[in-house]
């Protein structure tokens, strides 16, 4: 790990390994910093960017048309830093900008939760033994503070934030029929990203830097001497080679580097309900709804297709890979034990959601939409959307405190997107050394002693923003439906 007590000395070389939200914004925030002016910068991912409709992947995480783009949050940090974000998604007056053409709309989301969850759980903690371990409420009513604060610096902000006591006014707010929760709030000043389009757009401003290299390939392994990671290995054999290397892999970071105790891939319920011209007309003017009870949320619908989806612990599918991931020393044995990696449509292209994941997600159709000609309305496809969780859904930034040439950008925790337009910048100036001080802590690599690691399994992500059930196992819920 670099000293930072001296100036910081550019490497000569950066590999990338993921264009995914951090990978690629990474990427373009270098190659634009005179630091690494000289410096060659590669980016490599499983899809292939340059191919017509292969970027994003299919399966990745940042795809699709719809991500929440909120500063609602119960940490003040992350508020400010989404807050500091949206004013690069309002950008709209030039096609050019981010936020043009449809990849940011300003909707309004409507945050609620159950009144069963707000007893106080102060005393509790997470995982790390930091932060107190927040019920869907309690994140709720601290993200009501953090954005009437933020809001409190421009009177039009302000105005369009409102609180809604109970249900009854939810279901006013709301304009479908439906509720969902008993207390929360709708704000006006947050809204829906197109995912898929606005890594696009990212991808182009890439290349028009003309400065990073793009290579399609699947890194199995990381390349290494005594002390050092000098390189990555695909799966054809080719090895290359770099001073410095970002995993940024998002939910597939685990098969690499060994993340135990501190991250683990979890899969996440998405479903799509086809809807008549009539019906989306109906439901173009709804808010995003996410009730952090539960942790189900819909969109309002594009192009006649409604997204229903959840929040939640996720599915965990246990892998023992063929590579084992670079182990926490130089010196340590590399671990055998089972790491949670994604399973997704390119492992199975007839891959649908387990049953209990669709039952509930049809519960939130029927709450938050109730109408009959959508009650039982078959949903016309289905996928599971993977995270990189970590225990207090905080990212991780920093550099590999025992590996030299070896820093790791990863733990999204399925909130990462919506700080696309400056996420890229926080991870640069990480890597010169200059993490902002308030997420010093928070991005910081956890795991700094054998004796800290726990089962990679053991991972739950407890920041109040989670619903359902924790431990469920991707295979045993598949197994269940099959058979129910």
């Amino acid at each position: 790990m670099p000293s930072f007590s001296k100036p910081f000395t550019p490497p000569s070389s950066v590999l990338i390994i993921g264009s995914g939200v951090f990978g690629l914004a990474t990427a373009l925030s270098l190659c634009r910093r005179d630091a690494f002016k000289d410096c060659s910068i590669t980016v490599i991912d499983r899809s292939d960017p340059s191919q017509p409709g292969a970027y994003p992947a299919p399966d990745a995480a940042s795809v699709d048309t719809n991500r929440i783009i909120r500063a609602d949050y119960a940490d003040p940090d992350y508020a400010a830093l989404c807050d500091e974000a949206q004013a690069e998604w309002r950008k709209q007056e030039k096609p050019t900008d981010l936020g043009a053409q449809g990849r940011y709309n300003e909707v309004g989301l409507l945050l609620v939760a159950d009144a069963l969850s707000s007893t106080p759980t102060g005393a509790q903690e997470c995982q790390d033994g930091h932060k107190p371990k927040l019920t869907g409420m309690d994140y709720v009513r601290e993200s009501w503070a953090n954005v009437t604060r933020l809001a409190s610096k421009d009177p039009t902000l302000a105005a369009r934030i409102k609180e809604l006591p109970n249900p009854n006014a939810i279901r006013d707010a709301l304009g479908t029929g439906g509720s969902s929760g008993d207390w929360g709030y709708l704000n006006l000043n947050s809204g829906w990203g197109n995912a898929g389009a606005s890594m696009q757009w990212h991808y182009e401003k890439a290349q028009q830097t003309g400065r990073i290299k793009f290579v399609a390939g699947t890194v199995v392994s990381l390349e290494h001497n005594d002390t050092t990671v000098t390189g990555a290995r695909l799966s054809d054999g080719t090895v290359l080679s770099a001073d410095l290397v970002v995993v940024a892999a998002g939910a597939w970071t685990g098969g690499l580097v060994d993340l135990s105790g501190q991250a683990a891939a979890t899969g996440q319920a998405v479903a799509y309900i086809d809807l008549t011209e009539e019906e989306q007309q109906k439901l173009s003017k709804m808010p995003v709804i996410l009730n952090l009870t539960t942790g189900l949320f819909i969109f309002p619908p594009v192009n006649r297709v409604l997204k229903v989806a959840r929040h939640a612990y996720g599915y965990l599918n246990p892998t023992i890979p063929v590579h084992p991931p670079l182990p926490l020393r130089p010196s340590s044995i590399p671990s055998s034990a089972p790491v949670s990696l994604p399973f997704t449509s390119a492992n199975d292209p007839n891959l649908e959601i387990p049953a209990e994941g669709a039952a509930d997600l049809r519960r939130a159709l029927r709450e938050m939409i109730p109408w009959p000609d959508l009650r039982d309305r078959p949903f016309t496809k289905t996928r599971i959307c993977w995270y990189s969780d970590t225990p207090t859904g905080d990212f991780i930034v920093d550099y590999h405190p025992y590996w030299k040439g070896l820093f790791v950008a990863t733990g999204d925790s399925g909130h990462a997107f919506k700080f696309l337009p400056v996420i890229g910048e926080k991870v640069a100036d990480c890597i010169m050394g200059q993490c902002p001080p308030q997420f010093k802590e928070k991005w910081a690599w956890k795991v700094k002693d054998e004796s800290q690691i726990m089962p990679a399994l053991s991972v739950v992500t407890e920041d109040g923003s989670r619903g359902g059930v924790a431990g469920l196992i991707l295979v045993e819920e598949l197994a269940k439906s099959t058979t129910g």
